[in-house]
């Protein structure tokens, strides 16, 4: 070798060193006349079912059951004469010997690496240590791997090559692989559950004219062939209310994604997955008998309890779950009656008396919001729904049958989190276009997070819409909550991340 060789070499990354030699392997094979990546392979067992079927096999027994497996190499010993087999269920070691694959195939082993996709078929076999094993008879290399796992032993546990290269995360960790089955079968379960109770799922749209049903900043774009502006939708509620209006079904409900250009933090990622359901001739009350319902037949489905544990906290997610007020909960937690204030100057001097700066709120109902996120929320660890919302932060709920200040709304609060939003729906469209003419001049005077005023919905309320209950929760929350996961990135597969600059 050169000088030049060498030094060109010794540039090289480790990794690409690697890949190299992996790609060398791969030229290999070709010149062997075998194609490293085929079409298709015959598998007809599983590594979970074999491990289920020959659990009471002895040790050191051996049968002449055959079949043939196939998932990734996770490691290799003593040059290939025992494999560890992965696949979508579980492990299987493999064991090659000359005697059994031939000579030349076991001397070709030393071409395949950990990480690479074979198929195996052999006999079924205990070692004498008790190991349930595969005696090979053949093997089928299906796709030749380029680049290396992660060392076995320590894992994947760079937190930005988790979340960025998800499929590596998946490959080498039995916790994210569970944490996304689990997610899938959370959803399965909620569909179960709705199903149940006469619910029909629908689809709406996600591109939309204008950006209604919440309070968040949208993402924008511009459909080309119409020449028209459009957003990301940020909610699901309008369009499922339409539905309502049309009497599709009494009840409706819908998962899909939404869109919030908004900050990224533990329990916020822009791109997320509601489900958003509405009921008529339903109220609050109805939604929240749902909600805890629902949530607690999904924990015991899916984890086979109701009491869970997330980190620290054990939490008892049996129904009936707490009913507070909001003002309630603010005078139990911190001793300051928001009644007595009769407008917002007076709600500001009781919130600095309690150590809560609230000069940014423009209203007695964005008060007692600020000093309940600070003071009564982190405190709410067990299931409990926070009732009767201020009018002024609840723009698309009826006014409370009994107070004309507050609404017939609620949040569920779990962990200190927000998991559900729910009203009895605001149906009268005099007092919806008020309510969102207030939004568009708080929008106006530089509010991003305030709604528009959608017309087109105004119009479906004037053809006439029934009493209706309605509730939002959101399913990466939920997820969180029931796999112990302490970040919405470790429940999303591909997370919103920032560009690398390279």
């Amino acid at each position: 070798m050169t000088q030049e060789e060498i030094k060109n070499k010794d540039s090289i990354s480790p990794k690409e060193n690697i890949r190299q030699a992996r790609v060398q392997k791969l030229t290999d094979f070709e010149q062997r006349g075998i194609n490293p990546y085929p079409y298709k392979y015959d598998k007809t067992a599983t590594a979970a079912q074999l491990q289920e079927k020959y659990k009471e096999l002895p040790a050191g027994e051996e049968t002449e059951d055959e079949y043939s497996v196939a998932g990734r190499v996770m490691a290799m010993r003593n040059t290939g004469m025992f494999i560890d087999l992965q696949d979508d269920t579980g492990k299987i070691q493999i064991f090659t010997h000359k005697q059994n694959v031939g000579d030349d195939n076991f001397k070709m082993l030393k071409l395949v690496d950990v990480g690479d996709i074979v198929g195996f078929k052999g006999t079924i076999r205990r070692t004498p240590r008790g190991e349930l094993s595969i005696k090979a008879t053949e093997y089928t290399v299906l796709c030749k791997a380029l680049l290396p796992l992660p060392e076995k032993f320590h894992g994947l546990t760079d937190v930005e090559t988790k979340y960025r290269q998800r499929y590596v995360d998946l490959i080498v960790n039995e916790e994210t692989r569970d944490t996304f089955r689990k997610r899938s079968l959370i959803i399965s379960k909620i569909r179960e559950f709705l199903a149940k109770r006469g619910y029909l799922e629908v689809e709406t749209p996600i591109l939309q004219t204008v950006a209604s049903g919440a309070n968040a900043r949208p993402f924008n774009t511009h459909h080309n062939a119409l020449d028209m502006d459009m957003t990301m939708r940020i909610a699901l509620e309008l369009y499922l209310k339409r539905l309502i209006v049309g009497g599709v079904s009494e009840r409706v409900y819908e998962i899909g994604k939404c869109f919030r250009n908004e900050g990224i933090d533990t329990r916020h990622n822009p791109e997320f997955t509601m489900i958003e359901l509405y009921q008529a001739y339903a109220d609050y009350n109805d939604m929240m008998e749902l909600t805890e319902n629902m949530v607690a037949f999904v924990a015991q489905e899916v984890l086979g309890t109701t009491k869970i544990k997330y980190g620290e906290n054990e939490i008892d997610l049996t129904p009936p779950w707490d009913r507070k007020t909001m003002l309630g909960a603010v005078q139990e937690y911190t001793g300051a009656d928001f009644n007595t204030c009769s407008n917002v100057e007076e709600a500001h001097n009781l919130a600095k008396t309690i150590g809560v700066n609230t000069e940014d709120c423009d209203s007695w109902g964005k008060v007692i919001d600020k000093v309940f996120e600070e003071k009564v929320e982190p405190s709410l660890i067990q299931p409990v729904h926070i009732t009767d919302y201020p009018l002024e932060i609840s723009p698309l709920a009826k006014v409370h049958r009994d107070n004309k200040r507050l609404t017939e709304r609620f949040e569920t609060r779990v962990n200190g989190w927000e998991i559900a939003n729910a009203f009895s729906e605001l149906t009268d469209p005099i007092d919806q276009r008020s309510r969102f003419e207030a939004q568009a001049l708080a929008k106006a005077n530089g509010d991003d997070e305030a709604m528009e005023i959608d017309e087109d919905f105004i119009e479906a309320l004037e053809y006439g819409m029934p009493p209706t209950g309605g509730m939002g929760m959101g399913i990466d929350r939920l997820v969180m909550l029931l796999t112990d996961s302490q970040t919405i990135r470790d429940v999303i597969a591909f997370p919103t991340m920032k560009n690398i600059t390279k």
